[in-house]
């Protein structure tokens, strides 16, 4: 494999459409498959979900997401990368993009997030589409991957667990990349179980 294929190769994910094609342990295919909005998962499984909002502007879009989002080639988007916090602890690493051809009326919260959650907002709007999920192991050469380990400041075993999915409102795309975070392990699996005290 010549040196060219082979930065493609960990720095761009294969993605795809069956979980099955990751190979995920029971507990993670629970976290991958939820259709439910990540946010209010894991606000039941913690005391105090908060989240840190790591940076919102233009930016070149990553070589494995153009095409998702309409684009002919790789050119700037609007991108928020956030972590989700669940007693003070990053469990997940989220990457949003917008095409800069969407407008403020097809995605008119954007903007304005700061550190709220975009996922309660989009599982909120009736006007919003939703997209199939897609699933990928990204290495540790991955661009998210580096950008997770480094909001972090530690090294994070590799691979990582990763879902993506597509969104619509009016003629507006966005697209939201959930990593999923080794801390994940370490929070209350079952809702329902008794609180710390």
């Amino acid at each position: 494999m010549s040196e060219t294929r082979t930065h493609r190769a960990v720095t761009q994910a294969h993605w795809y459409a069956h979980v099955n094609s990751v190979q995920p342990s029971p507990q993670m295919r629970g976290w991958l498959t939820d259709e439910m909005s990540l946010t209010m998962k894991l606000v039941a499984r913690c005391e105090q979900f908060r989240i840190r909002r790591l940076m919102q502007q233009q930016a070149m879009v990553l070589a494995d997401e153009y095409e998702m989002v309409a684009l002919p080639r790789r050119l700037q988007v609007q991108e928020r990368e956030v972590l989700l916090c669940c007693d003070d602890t990053p469990v997940v690493y989220a990457h949003t993009i917008v095409p800069l051809s969407a407008t403020a009326s097809d995605w008119p919260f954007f903007g304005t997030l700061g550190e709220r959650s975009l996922g309660t907002t989009l599982f909120g709007d009736p006007k919003v589409w939703r997209g199939k999920l897609e699933y990928a192991r990204l290495s540790a050469q991955h661009p998210l991957a580096v950008r997770a380990a480094a909001a972090l400041g530690q090294a994070l075993p590799a691979p990582l667990y990763a879902r993506r999915c597509l969104y619509r409102r009016g003629q507006g795309l966005l697209l939201v990349t959930e990593v999923f975070l080794p801390n994940l392990a370490t929070i209350r699996q079952n809702p329902h179980a008794e609180r710390k005290s």
